[in-house]
């Protein structure tokens, strides 16, 4: 199953209006709490809106647009926005073998120009090979049908077809601890497989692959765990960058990062991450 190109779903257009708002809202000097009485609305409807987590109608952007204040000019394009935001990603049908919360994830990257990727446990899922992603489900998930399984092998399938088709690909920036690669997750034959893959994906133009070796001493990725930075083109909405995300996967929840001072820490530890990754495939 390939990703549809050019169906982002309503999760990018849910974040950048989100944003724009939360911008008018201050640019006003007006509080969440006040903002809510105005519009006759809860503080968390706010929250929710201004943090992406919600779709939204095109009266409603209107109708703040107005309590804020906002320049005429920019009414109409955020209630275009506001329309998107009601789009569906073609992983809405797989919400029975999608993690709760991890279909932001998948918008998210489906409107990513590229990543900035470090692992230390396990090959990175747009990078596994479907023998690999079969035996990690088999292990992690015993007691998963047939059917399931085949369903979540299109999921992977369906994100992996971002990475290598012909129109913008996704740029893959990707830096593993050597234990990734000796970790073994199925038999010899899967992770021969698996090793291959990551050669060859290594070949593209546009996926560059690591290897921080296990003697390489202190690096920040020791301390930070795995993450992930997207980065994004321009908002055609105001014609500017996209803010990039960082997402922090751990055994308890997953967390998304957006601030300005959060981002460039975590740029600064890819970077020094990439310095202690000497090894090659």
């Amino acid at each position: 199953m390939a990703s549809p190109q050019g169906v982002t779903g309503s999760t990018m257009p849910r974040r950048q209006l989100g944003r724009h708002l939360r911008d008018l809202r201050n640019r006003a000097r007006m509080t969440t709490r006040t903002a809510a009485a105005q519009l006759e609305w809860s503080e968390a409807k706010i929250w929710r809106i201004e943090t992406g987590q919600t779709s939204l109608r095109s009266l409603d952007v209107e109708a703040m647009c107005k309590v804020y204040g906002a320049p005429a000019d920019l009414v109409e394009p955020l209630a275009a926005l506001a329309r998107e935001t009601k789009a569906r990603g073609w992983w809405t049908s797989y919400g029975d073998v999608i993690a709760e919360g991890f279909e932001v994830y998948i918008g998210l990257e489906e409107a990513a120009s590229g990543l900035a990727l470090y692992e230390d446990g396990l090959i990175p899922a747009l990078l596994q090979t479907q023998d690999y992603a079969k035996a990690l489900f088999e292990q992690t998930i015993p007691d998963l049908t047939e059917a399931e399984l085949e369903r979540r092998l299109r999921v992977l399938a369906a994100r992996q077809a971002l990475v290598t088709r012909a129109d913008a690909p996704l740029r893959l920036d990707v830096v593993l601890a050597e234990s990734v690669l000796t970790r073994f997750i199925g038999d010899e034959r899967v992770r021969a497989g698996q090793l291959a893959r990551l050669r060859e994906l290594a070949e593209r133009d546009t996926v560059g692959i690591q290897v921080v070796p296990g003697d390489s001493g202190y690096h920040a990725g020791l301390e930070s765990g795995r993450f992930v930075i997207l980065d994004f083109g321009v908002d055609d909405s105001v014609d500017r960058p996209e803010p990039p995300v960082v997402y922090v996967e751990t055994f308890a929840g997953s967390s998304y990062l957006d601030k300005p001072a959060e981002c460039d820490r975590y740029r600064r530890a890819f970077t020094d991450i990439t310095v202690a990754a000497t090894g090659t495939l």
